[in-house]
């Protein structure tokens, strides 16, 4: 039996990578993370969140899905042959929201390209922690270096609408409202998981 895979998406300050981190070391899976989880994939990290080396729109969508096809094939296809379950900060919706809703990179040519990169490997659940915008910009401090972090609202606000676009046409996505405070976002969470056989 495969592992299951779990990946939690969302928008800057919704809480996903606390949460992934979480649910990984209490249900005995291996957490990851895009970008980045790789020797290879850290330094296209360091390229893409940047915000002081200006790229395309398109050259960004492409070095992202170069990290993932790079992750898919190095860590999580290894680890569910293996029978290990993996839950990852971050998956291919990532690209969709933030570099075909946010930027405006054609969705049909994302969704091709992203095809490719990950092959058959899609996540069994993705959790989807949404939040207002300006929940999130009052849960952090906006980093100026970060390419993302950086943009202004009108983006962050493409960004979450395309991902509850994603999660209302797919029933392996669920939607988890996070604007709450971390004892009731994550029984929330648990809630969804506990339907998922961990054994």
């Amino acid at each position: 039996m495969s592992g299951l895979f779990v990946a939690f998406e969302g928008g800057d300050g919704c809480g996903k990578s606390t949460q992934a981190r979480r649910v990984a070391a209490a249900r005995g899976a291996h957490f990851t993370y895009e970008p980045g989880d790789s020797p290879l994939g850290a330094d296209l990290r360091r390229w893409l969140l940047d915000a002081s080396a200006p790229m395309s729109p398109e050259t960004e969508a492409l070095l992202m899905l170069a990290d993932r096809s790079h992750h898919v094939r190095s860590v999580i296809e290894p680890l569910r042959a293996a029978g290990t379950h993996v839950v990852s900060d971050r998956f291919a919706a990532s690209t969709l929201a933030y570099q075909g809703y946010g930027r405006g990179v054609d969705l049909a040519d994302l969704r091709a390209a992203t095809e490719l990169a990950i092959g058959t490997c899609a996540p069994d659940l993705t959790i989807l922690l949404d939040v207002a915008p300006e929940v999130a910009n009052a849960r952090r401090e906006p980093d100026r270096r970060d390419r993302f972090e950086s943009q202004d609202p009108g983006f962050h606000d493409r960004v979450r609408q395309g991902y509850l676009e994603m999660a209302a046409g797919d029933d392996r996505w669920i939607v988890v409202e996070a604007s709450g405070d971390l004892e009731a976002v994550s029984r929330a969470v648990d809630h969804v998981l506990d339907s998922l056989a961990w054994t």
